[in-house]
């Protein structure tokens, strides 16, 4: 959830470090910090925007060779400069703040015995300035520090339970940065100017810096020196990764026209979709891998694993696979299945579902079903070099291009496209899908993109609408069938960035409890598609009235249902059949962002909120 950047330099590298950052920040953060090797340690820290910290390092001259800087998303302690990365070590002893920092380290992940280490340390002399996990680590490493760092850090992380990507430097040592990692993200950059090599979270972090990136994988540690470098793996066997190269797009992030970078990415919905779906012809196995067909064959089920808004998209895929393709589909919780007792089928494909590709819990649960013998896989994935892509059978990447903006929503909408696909092969892999059915569902996929764009159009509706929704603090939203998730999507787009409660429900079980909190201060936005609920709907819809609730519907054009006292409705474009989720969900994204633009609410940064959650 954090961002890390490291160098080993001739040149100072407080600007490539700072910058980094800046390219980091999408990701979310709530402080930020830059420590060098400068004779001795100096560090500038800071609870502001990564631009204050550029000119603080300016200010108190901040300059080195060698050097690490980090954002952090508050996880032990609160967000406070003294609770910033990097942390330094001392050395035991009382008048230890007083003395020249001799070991500087950051840290993205969580330890998980951080506690039972810092009793230990502290009974060792060792005096602590932050409620972090982090400081752990780095009096850890200063208090088995014996001349070579290298060897200081591979007993260390030994020590260590937990989730983590590290990176850290010695006094003693002015041109060594030493990175480990277990569960967290951390690559390695080869330095174009030939005497330079650089750690990072991501490699957006080194756009412009360099393109050579080696993707470390779990367990590994390295060891960055002035024109060279070298990595031992979880045995502490040295061994050769890859250099691969990699065009991180830094110019993906500008702004253009827009107010934020969430409706900039909303109204690249289009165009995503587009990309994603190029070069799709025909409905094959081999769209998600060479063994796809082999794969897939093999399977008799489908268990689907995701967080948060990949959640939902799950939710809807478990509709189009058991409907469409006959496929028992469960989807769980990515947090909440690897910690419970389950019964493992080796014929499921397990499929997880991550924009990033690195979120923490889902590559945990991934791991865990792989444990249990569970080895078809497949991910639905927007970065083509995580570390699902990698560990998976399988992969589909979707092309939504960065997604800045903590709320996802171009990711979302092409991680459906992508499932859908995997709905369509199944169902043709299992005989029931007719070519007259592909044709159309075809020719459908290639409309998406002027539907979206159709949709919207509906904008200048929604600000009407988000006017009423800025004055209230609790909202419910109901779906049926298919849309229900659609619904619970809408319902988290308003809480996370308008910081307005908002529930979501299948619309029939409002009389099972929800309708006790129906009153006219209780806006219900109804996702209300012309399909076999409708009717269904409508008498949902009543019941609301009944109670006073004021509804707010996105019907489609012919539903039958009109705007009145107490009801406002918004026309879709048409009903898209099946894929009217990836429909519906745009005006749920245009309400929760103009509905938070109204509240004057951070929208690309949510407050707590972080954009790629790395930690468990």
């Amino acid at each position: 959830m954090c961002g890390i950047v490291g160098a080993v330099s001739n040149r100072n590298i407080v600007p490539i470090l700072v910058q980094g950052l800046q390219r980091l920040e999408y990701r979310g953060y709530d402080s930020c910090g830059v420590a060098v090797h400068a004779g001795g340690l100096k560090r500038a820290r800071s609870t502001a925007r990564v631009a204050e910290l550029t000119h603080q390092v300016a200010a108190e001259h901040v300059e080195g060779m060698t050097g690490i800087a980090h954002t952090r998303w508050a996880t032990h302690g609160a967000p406070a400069v003294h609770n910033a990365h990097p942390h330094f070590s001392h050395g035991p002893g009382a008048d230890a703040a007083s003395r020249p920092g001799r070991v500087a380290l950051v840290h993205n992940g969580i330890i998980e015995n951080f506690e039972e280490l810092r009793v230990s340390l502290q009974a060792k002399g060792y005096v602590f300035a932050s409620q972090t996990d982090t400081e752990v680590i780095a009096h850890l490493v200063d208090s088995l520090y014996d001349g070579d760092l290298f060897e200081a850090v591979k007993v260390a992380v030994a020590q260590l339970r937990g989730a983590y990507a590290i990176a850290v430097f010695h006094k003693d040592e002015p041109h060594r940065v030493v990175g480990a990692r277990v569960g967290s993200p951390l690559i390695l950059g080869v330095g174009q100017e030939g005497d330079e090599n650089f750690l990072a979270s991501d490699a957006m972090a080194l756009a412009g810096v360099t393109d050579q990136i080696v993707y470390l994988e779990e367990g590994d540690l390295v060891d960055l020196q002035l024109g060279k470098y070298w990595i031992v793996d979880k045995a502490h066997k040295p061994v050769t990764r890859p250099v691969k190269t990699v065009h991180a797009h830094s110019g993906a992030a500008e702004l253009g026209p827009y107010r934020h970078y969430m409706q900039k990415e909303i109204f690249e919905q289009p165009r995503a979709i587009a990309d994603s779906l190029q070069g799709v012809e025909g409905i094959v196995p081999e769209l998600f891998g060479d063994s796809a067909r082999r794969v897939l064959g093999d399977i008799d089920s489908v268990l689907i694993l995701a967080c948060g808004t990949s959640y939902y998209s799950g939710c809807t895929a478990k509709y189009w696979l058991e409907g469409m393709a006959g496929v028992p589909t469960q989807v769980e919780v990515a947090s909440e299945y690897r910690y419970r007792d389950s019964v493992p089928n080796p014929k499921t494909l397990v499929v997880v579902i991550s924009q990033s590709g690195e979120t923490a819990d889902t590559l945990a649960a991934l791991r865990h079903a792989q444990s249990l013998g569970m080895k078809h896989t497949l991910t639905i994935c927007n970065v083509a070099t995580s570390a699902m892509v990698r560990e998976c059978e399988l992969s589909y990447l979707t092309r939504a291009g960065v997604e800045i903006g903590v709320a996802s929503t171009k990711a979302f909408t092409t991680q459906l496209a992508g499932l859908f696909l995997l709905t369509l092969v199944l169902a043709k892999i299992r005989g029931r899908l007719s070519p007259e059915a592909e044709a159309v569902h075809l020719k459908a996929m290639r409309q998406l993109p002027a539907a979206l764009s159709a949709a919207l159009a509906l904008e200048p509706q929604i600000i009407s609408w988000s006017e009423d929704f800025a004055k209230v603090e609790n909202a419910l939203f109901l779906g049926r069938g298919l849309h229900y998730p659609i619904a619970l999507e809408g319902a988290l787009k308003l809480k996370e960035i308008s910081y307005i409660h908002a529930e979501a429900y299948p619309a029939g079980e409002l009389k099972h409890g929800p309708l006790a909190l129906v009153t006219s201060a209780m806006p219900v936005v109804t996702v209300a598609p012309n399909d076999a609920l409708l009717e269904k709907l409508k008498s949902n819809m009543q019941e609301v009235r009944a109670r006073g609730g004021v509804l707010y519907v996105l019907a489609d054009a012919d539903s039958h249902i009109e705007s009145s006292e107490g009801i406002h409705v918004i026309r879709m474009p048409g009903h898209f059949g099946a894929l009217s989720p990836l429909l519906h969900v745009v005006p749920l994204q245009l309400l929760a962002y103009h509905t938070a633009c109204a509240r004057g609410t951070d929208v690309d940064k949510p407050r707590n909120l972080a954009k790629s959650v790395t930690v468990e």
